[in-house]
């Protein structure tokens, strides 16, 4: 049941089935709205149904074409805002520009900052988005960010892999280290660390992976990390884990972007399956690698949706409600 103005749900080009699944679980349609490209380049959005005082969720995530997908929901929420919508929801499942959250070396962008300061200017008023590549930058915008966790799904996800009481939660780098050992602890497992490193001799010397902390000697290897690219660490990681003698290595990661992967190289890793979220979209991905499972996430970011609108806490998100999350067997 929703209260006071109706939900009006908006989506872009980026990830229409996850749209559509988040519209179904909460009973509202989506509003037509139709982003077209011009010969030139250029982004126009038409509208087609009175958003005035009504509270407005855009879904639109930064994967595929980030630049024309971001620069997409920018003009989608700048066309709401003239509309005269009451309030204005950018719900971001992956949020572009997120690994550029920090100057690491000279004259370096922190294009997420950036991002952040092009929403609030466009109109936005609170954004919902899931599993930051860092937590900081919530704190790059004035205006109120849910920072959802699929560490949840996740974690029942773990639970139906058969002797995973014998497992070990592995992180890839020193900057997952937090993220796998909060699962481990709710597992009552143990974690390691895998260290990345060049060896100093040689620019063009190739890059190795060290075993830090932990044994993974026989057992069940769950790698964990927020996001996946090229697939170089995972390859990496992997191979390490199955030279250190794991029994076998399971890899669940947030975001499946794959932007530049070797599907046919991922195949051939010595892994049992690459598990990810739908985030981004998987459909393509999946038939280039039989590998690769899909958890969707809609029934989180419907709820999330659904509690914002009735002005309802969402830290129940947070927690263990989703530990009977729907996860698509379809996909599994």
């Amino acid at each position: 049941m929703y209260h006071g103005n109706s939900i009006r749900l908006l989506a872009g080009n980026s990830h229409p089935e996850l749209a559509h699944s988040v519209a179904e679980r909460l009973g509202v349609p989506l509003t037509p709205c139709m982003p077209q490209k011009f010969s030139n380049g250029e982004i126009n959005v038409k509208i087609a149904e009175s958003v005035r005082e009504e509270d407005v969720f855009i879904i639109q995530s930064g994967c595929s074409d980030v630049n024309d997908n971001l620069m997409e929901l920018l003009i989608l929420i700048s066309a709401c805002k003239t509309a005269s919508a009451r309030r204005i929801t950018a719900v971001i499942p992956c949020f572009p520009y997120a690994r550029m959250d920090k100057k690491d070396k000279s004259r370096a962008p922190i294009t997420a900052k950036l991002v952040a300061n092009m929403l609030a200017c466009a109109g936005c008023d609170h954004i919902i988005t899931m599993d930051l590549h860092a937590s900081q930058i919530q704190g790059f915008f004035d205006i109120p960010v849910d920072n959802l966790f699929s560490e949840p799904l996740m974690i029942t996800y773990i639970k139906r892999i058969d002797g995973w009481q014998n497992s070990i939660i592995v992180s890839p780098d020193a900057g997952g280290a937090k993220r796998v050992a909060a699962i481990a602890d709710k597992l009552g497992v143990e974690f390691a660390l895998i260290h990345r490193q060049r060896d100093r001799g040689s620019k063009n010397a190739p890059e190795r992976m060290e075993l830090l902390v932990g044994d993974v000697r026989d057992k069940a290897a769950i790698l964990v990390d927020d996001m996946i690219d090229t697939g170089h660490t995972l390859t990496l990681a992997a191979r390490t884990l199955h030279d250190k003698g794991a029994k076998t290595i399971h890899v669940l990661i947030s975001h499946g972007l794959f932007a530049e992967a070797d599907m046919t190289a991922l195949e051939q890793l010595p892994i049992e399956e690459l598990v990810v979220t739908n985030t981004a979209p998987q459909k393509e991905h999946k038939e280039k690698c039989s590998k690769i499972r899909a958890i969707d996430i809609s029934a989180i970011i419907a709820e999330s949706i659904r509690r914002t609108h009735n002005g309802e806490s969402i830290s129940l998100l947070f927690g263990d409600w989703t530990g009977g999350g729907h996860l698509d067997m379809d996909l599994i």
